[in-house]
């Protein structure tokens, strides 16, 4: 009867570690570097598209979630795109650049 109690015991004890894990999906956040407003599409594997719009100059938006998976970003005005693999527990950074012509880089 012991050996069952403490067997009963150790699984609640594993189920609850488990369900306690901090897989936590991948972030992104854009970067402009541009001397004026950009907009960027994002496309993701699962979330579809979607756009963030009016980053002025020097901003960094604040980081939006996405599922695991590869994530294109495209800067509207220069047409130029950056496709990458989102991994889970990792946050991205999306820099448009300054250059001529300007172009995207991801920042891990």
């Amino acid at each position: 009867m012991k050996n069952i109690i403490k067997i009963i015991l150790s699984f609640a004890f594993a189920v609850s570690i488990y369900s306690c894990s901090h897989d936590t999906n991948p972030q992104f956040r854009i970067c402009n570097e541009q001397s004026g407003k950009v907009n960027v599409k994002v496309q993701t594997s699962e979330s579809g598209k979607f756009a963030i719009n009016d980053v002025k100059p020097g901003q960094t938006t604040s980081y939006q979630n996405a599922s695991e998976g590869n994530i294109t970003a495209t800067a509207v005005i220069q047409n130029e795109s950056v496709s990458f693999f989102a991994k889970k527990n990792n946050h991205y950074t999306i820099v448009i650049n300054t250059g001529k012509p300007p172009s995207l880089k991801i920042e891990d």
